[in-house]
């Protein structure tokens, strides 16, 4: 079927339709990670956006019911350049197509998305939306731009749990069924998590390093979560502007200082906002598996995944409270800090490497350190 791509500039795009036949609208982004497309899909931190992979192929590989980041997929829509119909991996069990179809997400394909891309780094990320029920194309440049601006919209509070759970699921094994999976850590720390849309292998990392993780909603308070007796808390990612989410900010000021905290992405733009700093507009953002990041005390150089539109202003920090730890080397972006005299860091981009490189993983070793350390200390 015919589909349109329409920015709020007035920029048309028009390729073959797959999935649903439909009309969404977001913000559009780009993402250059070459596998993990289903991680993507599936990712909450993606809610309100529309996604260009820059990868030419998508969807060769298939889905299956182990690789995905939350319940259902969260990108609005997708643009690529193929979209393959066929699936060849022995993990498969649906095909790209059928999947994001059954959770009515359109997909457009057949574009130079190059050219998209390459829009969008020079103008910055900007709303669209993909349709294939409406051919006129000043109709859909109108609807795009009557799309609210990610800025100042708290997403937060539409992807959390509403309810508390446990999550007691470790890491997975990749390897065929007659392989022995990974072996968990047995369950030494009881963990809080506030899900801002947490992703499942992030839950997965800190219970195989040995954690029991309680899942609570965005807006818990610091009173209910204490009561639970953690020994950490870890701050998810999620979408969004971290700005409007005050209650959050709020609950982790309660907590610093009372027990050691962990956070990713809009979890360390929380907490950069929590610390008295200010947070900003990227102008196309960080989307990928191949983003290089600096550890600014040893040198080290770390690839990573990234997925995030905001980042922290370092200058806006209490230098003689936070201490910088990781610097993006592709434009100098905060990418971690930590306190210099309480339990807490924080990094910006994506530890648990799903999809992307597994340079990062160490950092949870070290949340459960600092946890081991104050467990000690308190005793």
């Amino acid at each position: 079927m015919q589909t349109i791509l329409a920015l709020e500039d007035g920029r048309i795009f028009r390729g073959k339709g797959y999935g649903a036949k439909a009309e969404c609208y977001g913000e559009v982004v780009f993402n250059t990670s070459i596998t993990g497309y289903q991680e993507i899909f599936t990712d909450p931190s993606y809610a309100g956006q529309i996604v260009v992979l820059t990868n030419p192929e998508i969807g060769n590989y298939g889905t299956n019911p182990e690789d995905i980041e939350a319940n259902r997929p969260y990108i609005e829509g997708l643009v690529v350049r193929e979209f393959s119909r066929v699936a060849s991996n022995w993990r498969s069990q649906e095909v790209a197509e059928e999947y994001l179809e059954r959770f009515k997400i359109p997909v457009i394909s057949d574009i130079d998305s190059r050219a998209l891309v390459r829009h969008l780094r020079d103008h910055g990320v900007m709303r669209g939306v993909i349709s294939s029920l409406e051919s006129d194309t000043e109709k859909l440049v109108a609807k795009a731009r009557a799309i609210p601006k990610m800025d100042g919209t708290d997403l937060a509070k539409v992807v959390t749990t509403k309810q508390r759970y446990i999550w007691d699921v470790g890491e997975r094994s990749h390897e065929p069924t007659e392989v022995v999976g990974v072996k968990d850590a047995p369950p030494r720390f009881e963990v809080v998590a506030y899900d801002y849309g947490i992703k499942h292998n992030i839950l997965r990392k800190l219970r195989a390093d040995g954690c029991r993780v309680t899942v609570v909603p965005a807006e818990t308070s610091s009173e209910e979560v204490l009561a639970l007796k953690p020994d950490g808390i870890f701050l998810s990612n999620g979408p969004g502007d971290p700005e409007p989410c005050r209650y959050a900010q709020e609950n982790i000021r309660r907590l610093m200082g009372r027990v050691p905290i962990f956070g990713i992405c809009l979890g360390h733009q929380l907490i950069g906002l929590a610390l008295g700093g200010k947070t900003y507009k990227l102008k196309f953002g960080h989307h990928g598996g191949n983003h290089p990041v600096k550890q600014l005390k040893s040198g080290k150089v770390e690839i990573t995944a990234h997925n995030h539109n905001f980042a922290v202003d370092p200058d806006s920090l209490p230098q003689s409270e936070v201490e910088l730890t990781h610097m993006d080397l592709n434009d100098n972006t905060l990418e971690g800090l930590r306190h210099r005299n309480l339990p807490l860091f924080s990094v910006q981009y994506h530890p648990e490497a799903s999809p992307g490189p597994h340079d990062s993983h160490y950092l949870f070793k070290d949340f459960v350190k600092m946890m081991e350390e104050w467990r000690g200390g308190s005793q």
